[in-house]
């Protein structure tokens, strides 16, 4: 982790200094003692003739009265995704609105945390690919591969396409619990980036293939933002370009028909445990596993509205079939925290450095103080259980 002190300039950081001594109403002599220099290194300081040590800066902060974020913090990031929003036709409802604050809010708290704490956040998207004439659907399915091959995948199934979108290509990628029949929200802007919002009160698949659905857009048209409802018809060529883009990004054609194959083994029909079993692997809902078998003609069109006119495929089965296999959806643990997980650590982290103050943090991540207390306590920000441990270099 870089220092926040490593792109500031020296003048500007000592002429705050200087300030900040001023109206606390503290000689050089007493400040200079205060940090363990002689006053003519202070004097250098506050003339941007001295770099200024980290260690330096919290105590001259401390003793001024005010913070390290007050001294070298430069403008905070001032954005509104809102604005965007408002251009799409059914954005105007209050559940949305809502929804578009969060994304920003987040967006914009992690900014500024990152900023402060000198963190870069790599970005990997893929190159923008306009959406041509012709096939849409076809074009979603080799812009898909063409992503699969760019990130190493190969035909293996994606684990958790959140980590996916994190990590592996610097996505802002947030799942908390949202109001109405929204799936999810995406977003772009070139301070932010490409910002994505999943609804964690749907199924852990169901984000999965919102999250490739958002993708799809961040591939094909990331300047244009999208709300996208349960349910939503297909009314545009960029709607179907990312409903094909997102089974094919999680289930590519070359895989499933392999899969399907072995898990079938000759079988004449297509049963439940076939599609639970199937599902699992790609870690798609039962319903776009089969969609998808159906898409690439593998199965009879209407196959899934058979199963449904058959009672559907249920949890039940599915644990009957899997066993332990099914695993606990720890995203719903986290979306009930006031913020995520990432933000609570850079905050904490800034915290600890005295980068930026309890009343700071609180209006930043829009908590009240023990909210803000609350999330330190559950971090374990006192370190107790970090006795003893190694400790990161510089």
């Amino acid at each position: 982790m870089t220092s926040p002190l490593g792109e500031l300039d020296f003048a500007e950081v000592g002429e705050r200094l200087r300030r900040a001594r001023d109206a606390a109403g503290i000689t050089q002599a007493d400040a200079a003692e205060a940090i363990g220099v002689v006053r003519p290194t202070l004097s250098a300081i506050e003339k941007g003739q001295r770099r200024v040590r980290l260690s330096e800066l919290q105590k001259l902060a401390l003793l001024y009265g005010t913070s390290v974020n007050a001294l070298v913090r430069t403008e905070a990031v001032h954005v509104d995704l809102a604005p965007r929003f408002r251009k799409l036709h059914d954005s105007e409802d209050a559940d949305t609105a809502e929804a578009v604050q969060l994304l920003s809010d987040l967006a914009r708290a992690e900014v500024e945390l990152e900023n402060l704490l000198g963190i870069e956040r790599v970005r990997n998207y893929p190159p923008e690919r306009p959406i041509a004439r012709g096939d849409v659907r076809e074009q979603a399915e080799n812009d898909a591969n063409e992503l699969r091959q760019r990130l190493g995948l190969g035909l293996a199934p994606i684990a958790d396409i959140v980590t996916l979108l994190e990590f592996d290509m610097g996505v802002r990628v947030y799942v908390r619990r949202l109001k109405g029949k929204i799936s999810g929200l995406f977003a772009y802007d070139e301070t932010l980036g490409a910002c994505i919002l999943l609804n964690a009160n749907h199924p852990k698949d169901r984000r999965t293939q919102t999250a490739a659905h958002e993708c799809g857009h961040l591939v094909s048209t990331r300047r244009q933002p999208e709300v996208l409802h349960l349910g939503e018809v297909e009314n545009s060529r960029e709607e179907r370009y990312a409903n094909a883009f997102g089974p094919a990004l999680l289930a590519p054609a070359r895989a499933v028909l392999q899969k399907f194959q072995e898990v079938v083994a000759g079988s004449p029909v297509l049963s439940r445990r076939h599609v639970i079993v199937l599902a699992h692997y790609f870690n798609i809902s039962r319903e776009a596993l089969v969609r998808r078998l159906e898409d690439l003609k593998l199965v009879k069109p209407g196959r899934w509205d058979w199963f449904v006119d058959q009672g559907g495929i249920s949890d039940e089965q599915e644990r009957q079939v899997l066993g332990d296999l099914v695993s606990p959806d720890a995203a719903k643990a986290e979306a009930s925290r006031p913020t995520t997980l990432r933000l609570a650590l850079l905050a904490a982290e800034a915290y600890r450095q005295e980068l930026m103050s309890e009343g700071q943090l609180s209006k930043l991540l829009r908590l009240d103080r023990s909210e803000l207390r609350a999330m330190f306590a559950d971090l374990e920000l006192e370190g107790s259980d970090a006795d003893g441990i190694p400790i990161l270099p510089d």
